[in-house]
């Protein structure tokens, strides 16, 4: 009993928030990945409130690594099972998985914006809300090699993660408590993941 309280003593709470939150962070990204109904972002913004909190060195370099190698690895294995299954006789339900999120009119954009900027595009994808799917399957019907498509989505992971990031910080440094900057960063990953659909909507609007 003496032992196990000296040890609790010496054991920092930080140490035990990083050895559950690394991996964790990791698995939650990169099922989100593959499965795009995690607010991965959400995600990020707050592991970036905890780490802005914490003493330790290098928690939110942590943080950003692992959360941009999370999304790198999913969008690898997400767009390799799609191109298994368009090499299927019977397709694939993960392919199907991921034309059931790409409408039509988002397809027609994303094929069009692809052929246009190329690589660049997939940068840009992954910072739009729901701009991953549709230019993912984009890549896909154009026969992309996986080798391609992830020198491309590497610097998109690392944008996004650092996106998401900078949020989680501004979150962090606007309040005291841990808690509240979670809060305040999630708020702000709402508001960033909705502008985009409420503007369209507004744009509808104006032009109908």
């Amino acid at each position: 009993m003496w032992l196990a309280a000296t040890v609790t003593s010496t054991v920092p709470p930080e140490s035990t928030q990083q050895a559950l939150g690394y991996p964790s962070l990791f698995l939650l990204v990169l099922f989100g990945a593959l499965v795009p109904v995690i607010p991965t972002g959400a995600l990020v913004s707050s592991a970036a409130v905890v780490a802005f909190h914490q003493t330790a060195p290098f928690a939110l370099a942590m943080v950003f690594v692992t959360a941009s190698l999370a999304a790198f690895l999913g969008d690898a294995a997400l767009y390799w099972l799609g191109r298994r299954g368009m090499n299927s006789k019977n397709g694939s339900r993960w392919l199907e998985a991921i034309r059931s999120r790409a409408p039509e009119e988002r397809l027609a954009q994303a094929q069009a914006k692809l052929a246009e900027h190329n690589v660049s595009v997939l940068v840009l994808s992954r910072l739009v809300p729901a701009g991953r799917i549709p230019v993912m399957l984009a890549c896909l019907l154009a026969k992309w090699p996986l080798r391609r498509f992830s020198r491309g989505n590497l610097p998109a992971c690392l944008a996004w993660a650092a996106t998401y990031q900078v949020i989680g910080i501004l979150g962090g440094s606007l309040f005291p408590e841990p808690w509240e900057g979670v809060v305040a960063a999630v708020a702000l990953t709402v508001l960033v993941s909705a502008a985009p659909g409420v503007w369209r909507r507004i744009r509808r609007t104006t032009t109908a």
